[in-house]
């Protein structure tokens, strides 16, 4: 089966901040963002879910609570007017107060091609609602808008039916299949076996699951890149890369020591 190259121009190992400079900054944030571009790290993962009026949202939960303590707007159930007014930073600390829900565009817009980014689809239902549809149309503006942005954009998910139904719209777009043994995580998907379903290209397991006897066969016989997450410390990333892994996602990049050199 051939498979849709990964950030093929790009220096590795492939190095991302997780929900943007996290360990930092509010998760998901353009100030997570930015600092992440500020410390030079050259890849960015985060989470689309869609709003009930069609807008793409970049927060991780499927409501406001974690990160905006004293709300419960459910993300799906939500327009945009009513999500973009909710702070989403203070819980960080109160020089954070200003930080608000960003939409996908706005990202695209601030940063171009300063990363390559991972953009997680947030669905945990396998029929259809339109967020594979409104992400698709949105990456499609941002690439006849922004030629930089070719080859720099990952589309993944825990959800194998999003990913097949992305995959029918964007088969140009690489996508990976995310894992783990989360308990949310039914048990007959745990060991990555969404790969076959969502026809992706890459694989994105937790890290735990990532050993010297499964990554050689997800490498060798299934020809799959491997990006494990979330990757905090020097010793993990090195263990993972020792491992022919593709690169790390990280909370903690800027504490890796990693220095990606062109392929």
């Amino acid at each position: 089966m051939s498979r849709i190259p990964l950030y093929p121009d790009m220096p590795r190992p492939l190095l991302f901040a997780h929900r943007g400079l996290s360990s930092l900054a509010p998760e998901n944030t353009m100030a997570a963002y930015s600092l992440a571009r500020e410390k030079g790290i050259p890849g960015i993962e985060l989470d689309v879910h869609l709003t009930r009026d069609g807008k793409l949202a970049v927060i991780h939960d499927h409501t406001t609570a974690r990160v905006s303590p004293g709300t419960s707007l459910e993300i799906e159930r939500s327009t945009w007017k009513e999500l973009s007014a909710v702070d989403i930073g203070s819980w960080k600390g109160p020089e954070w107060k200003a930080e608000r829900i960003a939409e996908l565009p706005q990202l695209f817009e601030e940063y171009g091609d300063a990363f390559y980014y991972d953009i997680e689809m947030k669905s945990s239902v396998p029929s259809d609602y339109g967020l594979e549809k409104a992400l698709a149309a949105s990456l499609q503006d941002a690439f006849a808008t922004r030629g930089d942005l070719a080859g720099k954009v990952l589309v993944s998910s825990f959800n194998p039916m999003a990913l097949a139904r992305f995959k029918y719209l964007a088969s140009a777009l690489p996508t990976a299949i995310i894992w783990s043994n989360d308990p949310e995580v039914p048990a007959f998907l745990r060991h990555g076996e969404g790969r076959w379903v969502g026809k992706v290209d890459v694989l994105k397991p937790d890290r735990a699951k990532v050993r010297p006897a499964s990554s050689f066969r997800w490498r060798r016989f299934g020809r799959y890149p491997v990006l494990p997450w979330t990757v905090d410390t020097k010793e993990e990333a090195d263990r993972l890369l020792s491992l022919g892994c593709e690169g790390v996602i990280s909370n903690r990049p800027q504490e890796l020591e990693i220095k990606p050199k062109a392929k």
